[in-house]
């Protein structure tokens, strides 16, 4: 899949995921990878940032595993802000899909 996509549409695929419940950022890498490619490395920093910007808190939960996990949690604002990137999504799709299917002729 092409990276500038991915790139588009990953913050938005992480605030979705985190909305659903409370996850670490293995966790996410995981999730998302199982419906398209993304490198570890990529979440982090944007967790990082989404947290300095007040999307989402942050704990820490015992893993049986090895040490404790840093657990994200999104807060109202994270939430309102989800709302928000989740309606331009779908007003942003719809138009692409139009586009396309007009081009086509589908």
């Amino acid at each position: 899949m092409n990276v500038q996509f991915k790139k588009g549409v990953l913050e938005l695929c992480v605030l979705v995921l985190v909305a659903q419940k409370d996850r670490y950022g293995y966790e996410l890498v995981a999730s998302i990878s199982e419906k398209f490619h993304i490198a570890e490395g990529t979440v982090y920093p944007l967790l990082r940032r989404l947290t300095t910007e007040g999307f989402f808190i942050t704990y820490l939960a015992e893993s049986q595993e090895g040490p404790p996990r840093k657990y994200y949690q999104l807060t109202d604002k994270g939430r309102r802000y989800m709302n928000d990137l989740v309606l331009e999504w779908k007003i942003f799709t719809r138009g692409v899909n139009q586009i396309i299917e007009e081009g086509i002729g589908l």
